[in-house]
């Protein structure tokens, strides 16, 4: 049975505070209602406070996961568990530029579903009434960016041709709607349908308003890996044609290849913020990698037709050429494995990789691809390795560098799902702070915390400081550490059992108390 938090009075006695700004000390932290009351001395003397002996134990802010797909899924206690056993205290949805408001929410449950999940209860009223639906009905903090490409959707339905003047004046009204209800800011997913028709101008003006109330424009750009300068270049000019903060989505390429693009950036007057996942393989919709955007538009039922016809599919794989291989990229079929089949027909290829599971049927890769894809409705999704390995070295090359962020970009559905969901804020903690040692506890509070918070327009959370939002994880420095796998994705991370949301503790000994004290992040903005 599920609980409204009341009040509560916490004394964190005998724990090490890690604050983004302040840095390490140790000291008592009291909590009253959703606030850090006090800390040092004037917490200890304090009277009437349940005490958490927080001795050998790190109090850090909780973590803000600024890429999460957790739209729908983060009203279940098992998401949940899996949060906050990582640290996790808020998610920012709205990602990749699909998700259910503005309008129905039918666009995203029809495209994004395999992603974002069904949502339980969201038919319709915006912005606002999205948000009102994450106050108080789940342990996690929710922040939601207006998705572009949903927003595009509602104006233009499946049209790719450009916008039209008034069609483009429908859209920033939108845009502008959903910021006046609470959204942080505006995404993009330029590699999906429809945000992959819409031109910088498009998006530029759409980001005027995001400019206007100091909000950020977030994106999945057109371009990582070798291809990040094309990518970066898009962004830059639509952050400077508006004026709107910039912040790249799951940034993957080489480490030097980040830091010559954050240069180039700066260079040009716009300062981006980034986020990036502590892993190797990537995890999406298998038709964002297989099918033509022009099919895809078509939405997924008439696609899906489409693919079930043999000769229809037969001239899709002419057309992607034989093997795939230099359409798709090399050793395709071996670097895919499926997480979610999407349909029970298919459900026992989760967990293996389109090659082994062709093989052991005797069938073409292509062809196995295709019908599961048409047997699902294009609801397939995989998880993929990246053509040229990196190791945690690159990372911690690129974690150094500034307007480090971690998102998860981490989706909760399939029987194989990446691990990146259920252990990537306790990998961060345990691979490059305790065991690698290239980042102090102070930085990784940064990473995971102050800095989202900054760019994000949330100044009273990511610290442990006086007056702020009482976020925090209790982090046993010497067990932190993830155990979710690419074998056993779902397993929890280790080292964290207390963790308080607005002051009310949620995970106890690591289970989940009946508390709900989750709230819509809403940017505080200036007048």
């Amino acid at each position: 049975m599920s609980a409204q938090p009341s009040t509560p009075v916490t004394l964190l006695r005998g724990g090490t505070v890690v604050d983004p700004v302040d840095g390490e000390y140790r000291a008592d932290v009291l909590l009253s209602g959703d606030r850090i009351a006090a800390i040092g001395d004037s917490a200890t003397s304090a009277r009437e406070a349940e005490v958490v002996d927080a001795d050998g134990l790190l109090i850090l802010p909780g973590g803000i996961d600024v890429h999460s797909h957790a739209d729908a899924r983060v009203f279940d206690d098992d998401v949940q568990l899996a949060l906050l056993r990582s640290g996790v205290t808020s998610v920012v949805a709205g990602q990749d530029g699909v998700s259910f408001a503005p309008g129905d929410g039918a666009y995203a449950r029809d495209y994004f579903g395999p992603l974002n999940g069904d949502h339980p209860s969201y038919r319709g009223g915006g912005v606002a009434a999205l948000l009102k639906g994450y106050d108080q009905t789940t342990r996690i903090n929710v922040g939601y960016l207006v998705p572009a490409g949903t927003v595009r959707y509602e104006v233009m339905g499946r049209d790719p041709r450009p916008a039209t003047p008034t069609q483009l004046s429908a859209m920033v009204a939108l845009v502008r709607a959903g910021l006046a209800d609470g959204a942080l800011g505006l995404s993009t997913g330029l590699d999906y349908v429809p945000g992959c028709f819409a031109d910088a101008a498009e998006l530029a003006a759409l980001c005027e308003p995001v400019a206007a109330v100091g909000g950020v424009y977030v994106t999945h750009m057109r371009g990582y890996e070798e291809s990040t300068p094309t990518g970066i270049a898009e962004v830059v000019e639509i952050c400077r044609r508006s004026g709107a903060a910039g912040h790249i989505s799951h940034f993957h390429a080489r480490s030097e290849l980040v830091a010559q693009s954050l240069e180039t950036a700066r260079a040009e007057g716009v300062d981006l913020t980034w986020d990036a996942y502590p892993y190797f393989r990537s995890f999406t919709l298998l038709s964002m990698v297989l099918l033509p955007k022009d099919l895809i538009r078509e939405g997924n039922a008439a696609a899906a037709a489409q693919l079930r016809d043999p000769e229809r599919r037969a001239a899709l794989i002419e057309a992607l050429g034989r093997s795939g291989e230099e359409t798709i990229g090399p050793r395709w079929a071996e670097r895919m494995r499926i997480a979610l089949a999407g349909s029970q027909a298919y459900a026992f290829v989760e967990g293996q990789t389109i090659a082994d599971a062709a093989a052991a049927r005797g069938e073409d890769p292509l062809d196995l691809a295709l019908r599961m894809l048409a047997e699902s409705e294009l609801a397939t999704t995989t998880v993929v390795e990246i053509p040229s390995m990196r190791d945690d070295e690159h990372l911690a090359r690129q974690y150094a560098l500034p307007g480090a962020t971690c998102g998860s970009d981490g989706i909760f559905l399939g029987g194989a799902p990446h691990p990146r969901a259920y252990g990537c804020f306790a990998r961060l903690l345990s691979q490059f702070v305790r065991v690698r040692q290239d980042l102090s506890w102070r930085d990784a509070a940064a990473i995971t915390s102050g800095t989202a918070a900054a760019r994000f327009g949330l100044p009273r959370h990511g610290r442990v400081s006086l007056g702020a939002i009482a976020d925090l994880a209790l982090v046993d420095p010497a067990t932190i550490a993830d155990r979710a796998d690419y074998d056993v994705p779902t397993r929890l991370s280790t080292g964290i059992e207390r963790v308080f949301v607005r002051g009310s503790l949620v995970l106890d000994g690591g289970e989940l108390t009946p508390v709900l004290a989750g709230r819509p992040l809403l940017a505080e903005r200036a007048a």
